[in-house]
């Protein structure tokens, strides 16, 4: 297949070579690459590094990783906010899920007291909480939205994925928290929120489970390769 032009992708996240997804991230981009004709050129970025969104303008794509918390929260969220109102492809997972959900809570619903209580366990409004058990290298099914992006990226509804997480949205704010762009796109068998998207934009997906970790079984991750396409189809 043709290589097209390069494409330019922010891995939001402080690289540690210790934890699983962050090695199998450039290897499930890779592969994501080699499937769809597409060179890519994934850079680390650091979150105390990200300081205004002139770090992020170059990229045509931004993929919050796993790995918090996070050396500066405010990093994080701004990035994961420049790809939503920017209309950036924009791709979380784990760490990325949990970031993408509160920063939409703080700046889209007005939640302003709305906090991660891995790090603020004792916040009015933790909106991330220990989940009632925690999947630590956990594979279970999810039941995928059919009219979703990541069911059309998978091509079918239900598959399986693993974790390593912790924290999960409050049950107490999860209705409030989807009434309006934010939807629910995959349950895992238990119907716990395991996967969200943004409605009216080009591709916004975060999940709580690590789909880059098939990359680690020499598999190309669906999610991945459809996130790489979204990069492709932005404007230059």
């Amino acid at each position: 297949m043709e290589k097209q032009r390069s494409l330019n992708i922010a891995l939001v996240g402080d690289h540690d070579p210790h934890i699983t997804a962050h090695r199998a991230i450039p290897i499930a981009l890779e592969l994501a690459g080699g499937q769809t004709g597409h060179d890519i050129r994934a850079q680390w970025l650091a979150t105390p590094l990200i300081a205004d969104n002139a770090a992020l303008e170059d990229f045509d794509g931004v993929w919050c990783v796993p790995g918090s918390p996070y050396l500066n929260e405010e990093g994080a969220l701004r990035a994961i906010r420049f790809a939503r109102e920017q209309r950036r492809p924009f791709l979380g997972t784990c760490g990325g899920f949990q970031h993408a959900v509160l920063e939409y809570a703080r700046n889209v619903m007005g939640w302003a007291d709305a906090a991660h209580g891995e790090t603020d366990p004792e916040a009015e409004r933790a909106l991330l909480t220990p989940l009632s058990c925690a999947l630590i290298e956990t594979i279970d099914s999810l039941q995928l939205d059919a009219g979703s992006l990541i069911a059309k990226a998978y091509g079918r509804q239900r598959v399986f994925e693993g974790y390593h997480c912790r924290f999960g949205v409050n049950p107490d704010f999860e209705k409030d928290l989807l009434n309006q762009r934010l939807h629910a796109v995959a349950r895992d068998s238990a119907g716990g929120l395991r996967a969200v998207e943004l409605q009216d934009h080009p591709f916004f997906v975060a999940t709580l489970f690590q789909p880059e970790r098939a990359a680690l079984e020499g598999r190309v991750p669906p999610l991945v390769s459809a996130f790489v396409e979204a990069c492709a189809r932005k404007e230059s």
